[in-house]
């Protein structure tokens, strides 16, 4: 299984185009499995089949140019172009909750934004239509963001091949579990941090103050 999955990131030269083109992509088609292309490539940057600065250099870089994509459609498509392309209950919440985050918190909800299932997407859309982060403030935001998990998910399938050398699957197996383990965790206090505001601002009838 292990030999199978890193057939997609091996050590020929296009791994790193592919690296930068999935992680593009997932910015605006968010089934595509970038953290799981990223984490693979740092493990193979373990046995020294790929260079892990460049395996770095390749996701932070599609990130980048995928996000600007995604700001670019909500700026000149628009709100009601982007709500149509995302009809589901689940996109409708995320984008909803983007928008209030953004006028709250702005610069950081950019960068922990990418460690949210689905929040990447809403928020990169959302400060495009909703006009509330200008470009030049989103990109420096944006690059930060960008380096920031690009060093994340390659690390940890580098230490994870470096801590179990003689048998990589294993180590590819413990970067995605901690990949999923900080994924919930950021869910779980997001959603502890809104029920929280929730509690706070009603009254003991349940009304809103």
């Amino acid at each position: 299984m292990f030999s199978q999955f890193t057939e997609w990131v091996s050590g020929a030269w296009w791994s790193y185009p592919l690296i930068f083109a999935v992680s593009m992509i997932d910015a605006f088609f968010p089934v595509v499995p970038s953290e799981s292309v990223v984490i693979t490539a740092g493990n193979l940057a373990s046995s020294g089949d790929l260079w892990l600065l460049g395996v770095i250099a390749a996701a932070a870089g599609g990130a980048i140019v995928g996000d600007n994509i995604s700001y670019a459609i909500g700026k000149y498509a628009g709100e009601h172009t982007v709500k149509r392309l995302f009809r589901s209950d689940k996109a409708r919440r995320g984008f909803e909750w983007a928008e209030e985050q953004l006028e709250r918190r702005g610069f950081y909800i950019i960068v922990i934004a990418r460690f949210i299932p689905g929040g990447r997407t809403a928020v990169t859309f959302s400060s495009g239509y909703t006009h509330a982060m200008p470009w030049r403030r989103f990109i420096v935001a944006d690059v930060c963001a960008g380096l920031i998990w690009g060093t994340y998910a390659a690390m940890l399938g580098y230490i994870g091949g470096k801590t179990f050398e003689d048998q990589p699957w294993k180590g590819l197996f413990l970067g995605f579990l901690i990949a999923i383990g900080v994924a919930v965790g950021v869910e779980a206090i997001r959603w502890y941090i809104g029920k929280r505001r929730s509690t706070r601002g009603a009254t003991p009838d349940g009304d809103a103050t």
